[in-house]
């Protein structure tokens, strides 16, 4: 079956992979209730349908950071994607710089900083997570300028994981004994498509931009989450902002921001940016939609920061809704990692061209045409 919808790749990416790695990105934390609400309350979001307007040339294009892109969704970074299909994150990038959009790679990346480098023809974006080791932090911050990088993500909602109950349940939590090897090589063995593509080609399998953190023999898939309840730092405070732009110069972006107060904050200290998060209702279940949180803190902060969202986005409508509620940009996580699981490089271009082209249906019927008209006025009472 073609893919018509995001959703279909999620389908085919849920035929495609193990079991574990299907769970970790489709699932979210406890009760999943904000994974449901980020999807519920952006497709609540109704807009108005406007009539005999001249949509004959609709243009997407948008500068952000200094950057003008054709398409204002940009691929936000997913840790472990280089497991979805051979050497992931490179593949993805392809794919986004062929549609003109934004793409952050994740410190968790399988695919190191320097191998997306030599994959890509223009600077992206790179997200840091703060460890406990702030030299480590530094030397990723030099890799990633090194590398072009003119724009930093910092995490800051995830000062420890959010209790994932399918992860537990899938195996990919279990401590890398016997037991859960064999768990894992179970499922891995009920795709042999994924086995062969990506398990038995699709290596090194290691955390590429980590590996010197984790150690010899560690940077490995059955070692990701340990290290990180091991090595993240829950003591980090608005202070640590200080130490970021002292190793950074570049733009810098904070994701995680779902409070006013706190978007205040980091237009105070000096982002540039924040992405309006809840990291995709992995971390604090019953926290506030992307889509509830967005409009006051873009009353806050808007005339003093670039918003970005993500959060639920499974179309180009939901890109228009974010938009009208007040981003600048949108970021889509599961999207594309569904994509890439189900067809690789090729199902990112091809999930891009649909964001695309829902955009500018959604626009034509809105009677806009450029993104810098998408305001809160589509929205309907």
């Amino acid at each position: 079956m073609k893919a018509a919808a995001i959703n279909d790749f999620r389908e085919a990416a849920r035929r495609r992979l193990p079991h574990f790695l299907f769970e970790y990105i489709d699932g979210g934390s406890y009760a999943e209730t904000t994974l449901g609400r980020n999807i519920k309350d952006l497709q609540d979001i109704s807009l108005r349908q406007q009539v005999l307007r001249d949509v004959s040339s609709i243009d997407l294009s948008t500068t952000l950071f200094g950057q003008t892109y054709a398409l204002p969704a940009g691929l936000a970074p997913v840790g472990l994607a280089g497991m979805n299909a051979r050497r992931g994150e490179v593949q993805a990038i392809r794919a986004a710089q062929g549609a003109g959009a934004p793409f952050c790679l994740s410190t968790v990346s399988v695919c190191a900083i320097e191998e997306v480098r030599a994959a890509s023809v223009a600077p992206f974006w790179f997200q840091l997570y703060v460890m406990r080791d702030r030299g480590f932090m530094r030397d990723l911050l030099a890799r990633a300028k090194a590398a072009g990088c003119t724009t930093l993500i910092f995490t800051v909602d995830l000062p420890v994981t959010g209790a994932r109950y399918r992860d537990v349940r899938s195996g990919l939590a279990a401590k890398p004994t016997i037991g859960g090897r064999l768990h894992r090589a179970a499922q891995i063995a009920a795709r042999p498509g994924w086995a062969f593509d990506v398990g038995l080609f699709g290596g090194p399998h290691s955390l590429g931009n980590i590996v010197a953190a984790m150690g010899p023999g560690k940077s490995d898939l059955q070692n990701f989450l340990g290290f990180i309840n091991a090595n993240f730092d829950p003591s980090i405070t608005w202070n640590d902002l200080a130490f970021i732009r002292e190793a950074w110069d570049g733009q810098l972006i904070l994701k995680g921001v779902l409070e006013a107060n706190d978007a205040r904050e980091a237009a105070k200290l000096g982002a540039d940016g924040i992405v309006v998060s809840n990291h995709g209702g992995r971390q604090l279940d019953g926290a506030l939609s992307s889509a509830r949180a967005l409009p006051s803190i873009a009353d806050a902060v808007g005339d003093d920061l670039t918003i970005l969202a993500d959060g639920g986005v499974r179309s180009g409508l939901d890109v228009v809704r974010m938009l009208a509620l007040g981003a600048r940009g949108v970021l889509l996580g599961r999207a594309w990692a569904f994509a890439l699981a189900a067809e690789g490089e090729a199902g990112v271009s091809r999930m891009l061209g649909l964001i695309a082209a829902e955009m500018k249906v959604a626009m034509a019927l809105t009677g806009v045409t450029r993104i810098d008209q998408i305001t809160r006025s589509l929205l309907a009472d």
